[in-house]
């Protein structure tokens, strides 16, 4: 259902079961999935692809062009997987070299004021709190979570089951599994995060062995790995390990001396 006072180009393709609300706008060759709604005053542009039972809740705007004085106005695109929530005015914006993406998967929850930046990649069941930001390109593993507030750098990426605290900024890469906070300094295993996951009792057992040797003792991170991968690893640790080997900006620090913690 399309409400009268919304503003729909005749281009766009909006399933027949989804919900349109009072002067919501929707541009050129959008296209709105099944059972997706999409509240006042919403705004989704040219170039976005919303998947099936996504709400998008009063101000959001979903696919404008990037904040970037040498935009060209290339064609790019937001793609958007299903059973997503964007609630009051959070911006998503659309890729920005010609052809290119932001994507965003499936079950992911955008709170009011938060913004994803162009070219980012959201996995699934995500969270980005109130006012977080993160920049372009950004990489948000699966079940991660961005506090409020907190700001990201371009380029960064943030592993799975990740915990930025409120307030905290990175430019370097956060390690899947572990709580960030400050300027980019892990402290804590996120292990609220890793049972809800599912994740077994020796599994989380293992990251915490692993936590300790590459975060918690003042010694050189190449040093860690290598001390690390001299036993069999579990199939988390690998992920850890393969992760901070892939790191283009270098991971988070560890804690300074003394303060660390692994929470029981």
């Amino acid at each position: 259902m399309i409400h009268p006072t919304a503003i729909v180009d005749p281009r766009a393709e909006i399933d027949s079961s989804a919900e349109v609300g009072p002067f919501a706008v929707i541009e050129g060759r959008a296209r709105v999935g099944a059972r997706t709604r999409i509240d006042a005053h919403a705004v989704i542009t040219s170039g976005a692809e919303i998947g099936a039972d996504n709400r998008v809740h009063a101000g959001a705007v979903l696919g404008d062009v990037r904040q970037d004085v040498a935009f060209t106005g290339a064609e790019s695109f937001l793609r958007i997987g299903s059973g997503n929530v964007f609630r009051e005015n959070s911006t998503i914006h659309r890729g920005t070299k010609p052809e290119s993406e932001t994507r965003i998967g499936d079950r992911n929850y955008f709170m009011q004021n938060s913004h994803v930046a162009h070219n980012c990649r959201i996995g699934d069941d995500a969270i980005v709190a109130g006012g977080a930001m993160l920049s372009g390109y950004v990489e948000l593993g699966d079940r991660g979570f961005v506090s409020g507030n907190c700001v990201v750098h371009q380029f960064v990426r943030i592993g799975r089951l990740a915990l930025l605290r409120g307030l905290s900024r990175t430019s370097r890469d956060v390690p899947p599994f572990c709580i960030m906070d400050g300027t980019h300094t892990v402290r804590a295993l996120n292990l609220v995060g890793l049972r809800r996951a599912g994740i077994s009792a020796p599994a989380i057992r293992a990251i915490r062995d692993a936590f300790k040797i590459l975060f918690l003792r003042p010694r050189n991170l190449t040093r860690a790995l290598a001390e690390l991968e001299r036993e069999p690893l579990s199939a988390e640790v690998v992920e850890l390990v393969e992760f901070i080997r892939t790191s283009r900006r270098g991971v988070c620090f560890g804690p300074r001396v003394g303060t660390g913690e692994v929470e029981a």
